[in-house]
């Protein structure tokens, strides 16, 4: 009986299967997404809007695998949906055969066409920019994934052109300033005056709504029977406006609450939009208080617009908040100390109070009863009301909004700023102050990001620049000073002439001096001093604590002949000392002394150098220095 693996050459081995085509699909494509306010988008694709219509659907179809696989946002799918098409009218345009046009087809070469697309590209946008790199690269993520696919074929050199390098440049974006000192006020006092009127607003608008009953028995003309049924009933806008009667015979209770000039046929629509905001926010209300927790706590847009319930923590005299970085991916906690007294509020209501803590407060609890009624949970600080044709919506807050976006909030509070309307130059301005208080140490500046970060997105601002510029010129001026401003070299000739007119006004010395330093009373060795007791060395009052080292970068110095004895010995203790010591630690402490001393010594003849060595050898000269001074050298 054969067992088990014999005889196995008696049965044929099977051949290998082909690959099976994959089936070609048709039609259009479709990729669902939501944008960053929870709208839900469909975006669509259609192969047969193009000649190279299977190439379009290869692309697609990856686009939407990648999508559907990365959950990706609107945004991310509509710009790799503009690539494609891009590219692929380039393909129409240009390449031969384009019906044929194939990813896993030889002819035609798509790889010419895409290198060709690619070198053509930067002359779509604007110098600089970075859509061009960003097209290509979404272009070779789709083939990328079609090659790692076993059963999805792509022929030609294209695998070594994903495998290579890209060919464009990443481009640079036009970094925004910050906000001036001005302009942030302004934003800060109108976002300020609009959170109180908006307090005052849903205060009002709830105690209507509480006096209020169920319009069905109380009236459906009763501003407060209104409020109730939105603020209880689902359901209740759509019924409010079928009751209402047309705005021709509206009451002129209801039709005073809407300012004059309100057409017909939208004047019922208008007026459920009032009532939904007498006890809801909407995204006007949240641009201010999106611009008040920004400058409070200097975090970005994004940061303050994701805060929920959860994210928040009060204590006693503080209010601890984590912030999440989506970008970064990152959290940081952050305590924020509260006022803890109303008192500046009561005297002072409308001066702007940035307290972290009661802002968060108050916006919580404006958020609240709208979250209750959409089922969030936890609550999110920043929940908009509005009204979807004649439903009430209830959707995070969007600050790019038409209508309601930043720009609209200017002009409806009637601010102007110089430059773009962006809130990510308030971020900046926070930046800008948060350098101003730390002086410039970038290490505590950027606790919230990295010192790249900074140094990329931050440090280029205005004010920033003129600080550093600043300190740089001091610096600069300091040096520069300490570099001019040393001793003084009279030659021989030069010392005669101190006794004719004149001549001690020009020095800045008076007469007694004069006759002091040609004396010798006022000898410090290397050089004379014109007052040992004004030293830049020291405080005022004080004998001269660094003569005779440090003489030759001394003001007060003034070097005559007779000095140069000790100059050459000074000089030649210098050299002494810099091979002693390392270059970079010589030079930061004896470097300007040097120089002073070799251009002292140059300015004296040769004959007078040479008289100057043979005294020093006939008398047995020495470097007169102090005996701490010994004791630094020799250590």
């Amino acid at each position: 009986m054969p067992r088990r693996g014999e005889y196995t050459r008696d049965f044929p081995i099977p051949a290998p299967r082909s690959a099976e085509p994959e089936p070609a699909r048709i039609g259009l494509r479709e990729v669902i997404a939501f944008e960053s306010n929870g709208d839900k988008v469909v975006f669509t694709l259609d192969p047969s809007d193009f000649t190279c219509s299977v190439l379009v659907g290869q692309l697609a179809d990856e686009w939407g695998e990648l999508a559907a696989a990365e959950t990706w946002s609107a945004s991310t799918v509509r710009s790799y949906r503009t690539a494609i098409e891009s590219f692929c009218e380039h393909v129409d345009a240009t390449v031969p055969r384009a019906g044929s046009a194939s990813l896993g087809g030889a002819e035609p070469d798509l790889h010419f066409a895409v290198t060709e697309w690619i070198r053509l590209l930067p002359g779509d946008f604007l110098p600089g920019s970075r859509m061009p790199a960003w097209h290509a690269g979404r272009i070779r993520t789709l083939i990328a994934r079609r090659i790692e696919h076993p059963d999805r074929s792509v022929a030609g050199h294209m695998p070594g052109w994903v495998g290579g390098a890209l060919g464009l440049r990443r481009g640079q974006c036009v970094e925004l300033d910050e906000f001036t000192r001005a302009d942030k006020k302004a934003l800060v006092q109108a976002a300020w005056a609009d959170h109180l009127a908006i307090k005052a607003r849903v205060e009002r608008g709830w105690e209507f709504a509480q006096s209020g009953s169920n319009p069905a028995e109380g009236g459906w003309h009763e501003l407060a029977n209104l409020l109730w049924a939105i603020a209880h009933q689902e359901g209740a806008c759509e019924e409010i406006i079928r009751q209402l009667p047309p705005w021709r015979d509206m009451p002129a209770s209801l039709r005073d609450l809407l300012p004059e000039g309100v057409e017909p046929r939208s004047g019922k629509r208008m007026l459920v939009r009032f009532l939904v905001r007498q006890l809801y926010l909407h995204n006007l209300d949240l641009q201010s208080y999106r611009i008040l927790l920004m400058a409070a706590t200097g975090r970005s847009a994004e940061e303050v617009a994701s805060l929920t319930e959860d994210t928040i923590e009060f204590g006693p005299r503080s209010v601890l908040i984590d912030f999440a970085k989506g970008r970064a991916h990152a959290q940081m906690r952050q305590a924020f100390s509260a006022s803890g007294t109303a008192s500046a509020a009561s005297l002072h209501p409308g001066r702007p109070r940035l307290d972290a803590a009661d802002l968060v407060r108050t916006l919580l609890e404006l958020s609240r009863p709208l979250a209750r009624r959409a089922g969030a949970d936890p609550v999110p600080l920043f929940l908009k009301a509005s009204l979807d044709i004649h439903s009430l919506r209830i959707a995070p807050f969007d600050g790019a909004q038409a209508g309601t976006s930043l720009v609209s909030w200017l002009q409806i509070h009637g601010v102007h700023v110089d430059g773009p309307a962006d809130i990510r130059r308030l971020r900046k301005s926070g930046k800008v102050e948060k350098a101003i208080a730390f002086q410039g140490r970038v290490s505590d500046i950027a606790d919230d990001h990295s010192e790249e970060v900074f140094r990329r997105h931050y440090a280029h601002g205005t004010t920033l620049r003129v600080i550093s510029g600043n300190v740089i010129t001091a610096a600069q001026s300091r040096w520069f000073a300490q570099a001019i401003d040393g001793p003084v070299v009279l030659t021989g000739d030069a010392e005669q002439t101190l006794e004719e007119p004149g001549s001690a006004d020009a020095l800045g010395l008076t007469r007694e001096e004069i006759e002091d330093l040609r004396s010798g009373q006022l000898n410090m060795g290397v050089s004379s001093c014109k007052d040992p007791f004004s030293s830049p060395f020291g405080r005022p009052g004080q004998l001269c604590p660094v003569a005779p080292t440090r003489c030759l970068e001394c003001r007060n110095a003034f070097v005559l002949p007779s000095n140069l004895p000790q100059l050459l010995l000074f000089a030649d203790h210098l050299a002494q000392l810099q091979l002693r010591s390392s270059p970079q630690h010589f030079h930061a402490l004896w470097g300007q002394s040097r120089i002073n001393v070799n251009e002292a010594i140059r300015a004296r003849t040769d004959a007078e150098i040479a008289e100057a060595h043979r005294q020093i050898a006939a008398e047995g000269l020495s470097l007169q220095l102090p005996l701490a001074a010994h004791v630094e050298f020799d250590a």
